[in-house]
């Protein structure tokens, strides 16, 4: 008996307001102090680097010790890298704005899936709002319809299935795969296109990577010979799908010319602007997808550009049928009907039932500083690629991989006969665990190179400069030896 009251003690502390008021007031001053010490102080550590076996053991101990719970958070932030650092110039993840991670803790709190409507009903009109914004700004009519899903990978799987569902010559939601189906992309396309083609069922031979040109765009010169191709073996080509932008160069296809090739062969045309579609809310940089107005469905991660915590995309359909008729199926305890285009039902259109509140983060950003903190926020990361790849052009000891269209900026340090991938590999072997930096690499072709995704809004130029000097100083110091 004794043992069951503790029990409901310790319940009722867990849902007691008053604790939490007191955790939740310690633990916003503990972020705070924390994001004051990321944004000013540069010789913070961007990434307080450990070896995996030795991050294990700590956290090993730590949950055998009998540490409070604030020093579990204070250890969490010192044991993460810091995407609110200046110098945080590697993966395609947002700094989020603040406002949209107090949105996220009431997401997790309120606890309201979307799937259904009476489950979310301010997250799933919330949601129509957003996506109908993003429609608008793609330059579609109130035909298109859309919703945000948990991330890039699943909405351009998404996307597939509804491409699949329009086009292939079957119905293969009843009776499954009947023919031979591929997709066309550029081989430059994130690899979740890859994954998702392969999820369908088509295989390694129903991928058709076409080539890219000397810019790392999907070559549209040989589009034809590879559709005729495809066709000659028996395959039914479905969709070609553009990129805005590619994941590792940041270079966008061009979109009318896709969408040309999609409409004189009847296939559908999808635009994966995982990344970069969100220059759709610039004046500056919108000419970049000049085009995706054509596209039949179009990605866009708000976890990207558009200042929001991960996962958080946007899938846009052009006529709203598609997005309603991917996922046609029975599920009588959650709706009477499947064949209604209700839009405040999500999980008729997506794969996810029990869907966070992912719109509310998106939403408190736009009513907190209006859309053109999106348009100040990409002009300012593209600003400041085309600054630094002026600046790497300008140093002897620098080769740029290719002048930038987006805020992905690939280059490398050259010296002698020195084997450049040897060398560019300690350099940023040296530079994550000094941390003082954080980038990456990638391969193009056969080369590695050193890749920055300037997503900082806080980054100005001499946190680039000051990278390029540490870069040109790990790189002598390893010719000399």
């Amino acid at each position: 008996m004794q043992h069951t009251i503790r029990n409901l003690d310790t319940l009722e502390k867990a849902y007691d307001p008053s604790g939490f008021r007191d955790m939740g007031h310690q633990l916003i001053d503990l972020l705070s102090d924390y994001l004051e010490k990321t944004q000013k102080d540069k010789d913070y550590p961007v990434l307080p680097y450990k070896d995996p076996e030795e991050e294990l053991l700590f956290w090993k101990q730590d949950f055998s010790s009998d540490s409070g719970v604030m020093d579990v958070f204070k250890n969490i932030i010192e044991h993460s890298i810091h995407v609110h650092h200046p110098r945080y110039i590697g993966h395609q993840v947002a700094v989020p704005a603040l406002i949209s991670t107090l949105a996220g803790l009431m997401s997790d709190l309120l606890n309201n899936g979307t799937g259904v409507y009476e489950m979310g009903m301010a997250a799933n009109a919330i949601e129509k709002i957003v996506t109908d914004l993003v429609a608008k700004k793609l330059g579609y009519t109130d035909e298109a319809s859309g919703f945000i899903t948990s991330g890039g990978t699943l909405a351009n799987l998404t996307a597939l299935l509804a491409a699949r569902k329009a086009k292939a010559p079957s119905p293969i939601w009843e009776h499954g795969n009947q023919e031979k189906l591929a997709v066309m992309v550029s081989e430059e396309a994130h690899y979740c296109i890859d994954r998702a083609a392969r999820i369908l069922g088509f295989g390694s031979d129903g991928i058709i990577k076409v080539p890219v040109d000397k810019d790392f765009k999907i070559d549209v010169e040989v589009l034809d010979k590879y559709f005729n191709k495809a066709t000659s073996q028996g395959f039914h080509v479905i969709a070609i799908i553009g990129c805005a932008c590619s994941t590792a160069t940041g270079s966008y296809d061009d979109l009318n010319i896709l969408a040309d090739f999609a409409e004189q062969n009847k296939v559908w045309f999808h635009v994966d602007g995982a990344h970069g579609g969100g220059v759709v809310f610039s004046e500056k940089y919108k000419y970049l997808t000049n085009g995706i107005e054509r596209a039949d469905s179009v990605v866009i991660d708000f976890h990207k550009m558009l200042m929001t915590p991960s996962l958080n995309t946007a899938l846009i359909f052009k006529k709203a049928e598609n997005a309603y008729q991917t996922f046609v199926q029975k599920a009588q305890y959650l709706w009477d009907s499947q064949d209604t285009q209700e839009w405040y039902n999500s999980g008729k259109r997506t794969f996810e039932c029990t869907k966070s509140m992912m719109s509310i983060k998106v939403y408190a950003v736009l009513k907190t500083y209006g859309e053109e903190i999106f348009e100040k926020n990409v002009d300012h990361l593209y600003d400041m690629a085309a600054f630094f790849a002026k600046t790497i052009k300008q140093r002897s000891y620098f080769e740029l991989a290719m002048n930038p269209q987006a805020n992905i900026v690939n280059f490398r340090y050259i010296y002698g006969d020195t084997n450049i991938n040897t060398l560019n590999n300690e350099i940023h072997q040296k530079l994550i665990r000094s941390g003082k930096f954080y980038i990456v690499q990638t391969t193009i072709g056969e080369e590695r190179y050193l890749r920055t995704t300037i997503m900082n809004p806080l980054t100005q130029k001499e946190d680039l400069i000051a990278l390029l000097d540490e870069i040109e100083s790990i790189g002598n110091d390893f010719i000399r030896l």
